[in-house]
């Protein structure tokens, strides 16, 4: 289930007129965006002059302390929160990026995957490039370096042409903080006014609002973005794409609650969701749970749709992060209940409704259906809020390819006897696209081609996440 998906990145930029705390205020945005990747931080400033970065693996709270932002000075900052997409987790592909270019200092930050990424490599390379990391950002920052342009804006509007696929950048220059979406809109960029002057720019709003921002509003597709202390200048350099393909599975299972994306609020959107799949797949049974944390509102949204009784029936341990102690073996045999412990109070001797926003390589279910049985529940229904992912992302997110993805190999039968439920059902494509806006069901801006197997735009180039390592070993 979602545990099985890896998150995506989480990207910021800040620029203010004074420059006090600036890397402080990138550390609370990041943290706000930690649910994004897990993997690895950094904040790169930039004092006008000169650029500083400090990057490392590990959760935000670990990678920053006050002895490690005291350098961080400045004016305008840029910070990411990683999961690998393309490339390893190796340290030489942590991000920021900084380099030193002929017109000062560049550092980039980005939350997505460029589908020509071979093909813009190898022109590096011929150009007589070096390259040390193995990820498609490291190709964008040097592509960006090498353009012609009297201004990064310049530089920027150059390029945008030349990558393909899902880019939500941030840009750190000497003076200046730029920020830029892909034409087809792949993934979310906000941009908001800080309250004490200058603005921020992030992936998800609700980072916008930890930090107190106003008049947030959405970077549009194809849109170059310049934060320069007080001021904020908007250009559309790229037309939008004729096909939008926002990611629908923002709305399943990424984006924080309290976010917004594409004018709708998240956690509303995630209530629909679960009222579509009472409509769709309703169950005789005692009680809705939830797999915290993501389907919560979905399972509130199926109970209130369906008038079963919502209550807890799975604790989840939300202070595992990631643990470098090798667990026992008999850790290691109890698998989920490193992360779950079940409420037998609220399921002894009740048929049960579980709610979960996905199903991908299936190796959390039959464990959490099996967990929810030995508490002593009757029946087990499984319901997934949305539809059986069959196809591989090829735009920034880790599900994994056709052999790993266990709907592209098993009917929903034969995944329910597998998992070990009484039944299992998932949301249709037109009831997902009802509850995320569109009445009539149609696909219109979205990308689907995960459930769908139709890309918005040609993925034959696309790579492994790890067909670099072989050189860079």
């Amino acid at each position: 289930m979602s545990e099985t998906i890896k998150e995506e990145c989480g990207v910021l930029g800040i620029s203010t007129p004074h420059g006090e705390g600036v890397a402080q205020l990138a550390f609370f945005g990041l943290f706000a965006l930690q649910h994004r990747g897990q993997e690895a931080a950094g904040i790169a400033v930039s004092d006008g002059h000169r650029a500083r970065v400090h990057k490392q693996p590990g959760l935000v709270s670990h990678v920053f302390t006050n002895e490690t932002l005291k350098p961080l000075t400045g004016y305008h900052a840029i910070g990411h929160t990683r999961y690998s997409t393309t490339g390893s987790n190796a340290e030489r592909n942590i991000q920021p990026f900084l380099v030193e270019t002929m017109h000062g200092p560049l550092a980039l930050a980005h939350n997505g995957n460029i589908v020509n990424t071979p093909a813009l490599r190898e022109e590096l390379l011929s150009r007589g490039f070096g390259l040390t990391a193995t990820s498609d950002s490291e190709v964008m920052t040097l592509m960006l370096a090498a353009a012609g342009g009297r201004s990064w804006e310049e530089r920027v509007e150059r390029t945008l042409p030349a990558w393909k696929g899902a880019f939500s950048l941030v840009l750190l220059a000497a003076d200046r903080v730029v920020a830029v979406r892909d034409p087809w809109g792949f993934r979310p960029l906000s941009v908001g006014r800080l309250p004490y002057g200058g603005h921020a720019v992030a992936s998800e709003t609700c980072a916008l609002s930890t930090l107190g921002c106003v008049d947030i509003v959405e970077v549009q597709p194809g849109e170059i973005v310049t934060l320069h202390g007080a001021e904020l200048d908007r250009r559309q350099a790229l037309a939008p794409a004729a096909r939008q393909a926002r990611c629908t599975f923002e709305f399943v299972y990424f984006s924080r609650p309290d976010s917004t994306w594409d004018g709708r609020n998240v956690h509303h959107t995630r209530e629909l969701l679960g009222a579509e799949l009472a409509a769709e797949a309703p169950a005789d049974a005692d009680v809705v749970i939830p797999v915290p944390d993501s389907s919560i509102p979905a399972a509130i949204g199926f109970a209130r749709a369906s008038g079963v009784p919502y209550n807890d029936g799975l604790i989840k341990n939300r202070y595992i992060g990631r643990t470098f102690i090798e667990p026992t073996q008999e850790i290691r045999d109890r698998g989920v209940a490193l992360k779950f412990n079940a409420l037998s109070e609220n399921l002894a001797g009740r048929r049960v409704v579980m709610i979960d926003d996905s199903l991908v390589r299936g190796t959390t279910a039959g464990p959490l259906v099996k967990l929810v049985r030995d508490a002593g529940a009757t029946e087990v229904h499984v319901r997934i809020t949305c539809p059986p992912i069959v196809h591989p992302c090829h735009f920034g997110v880790d599900m994994g390819h056709d052999g790993d993805l266990m709907a592209s190999r098993l009917t929903v039968e034969e995944i329910r006897q597998q998992v070990g439920a009484d039944t299992l059902a998932f949301l249709s494509l037109e009831g997902m696209m009802r509850a995320v806006g569109r009445p009539d069901g149609s696909e219109t801006g979205y990308c689907n081609a995960c459930y769908t197997g139709r890309y918005p735009l040609e993925v034959g180039e696309a790579q492994a996440k790890l067909s670099f390592e072989g050189v860079l070993a």
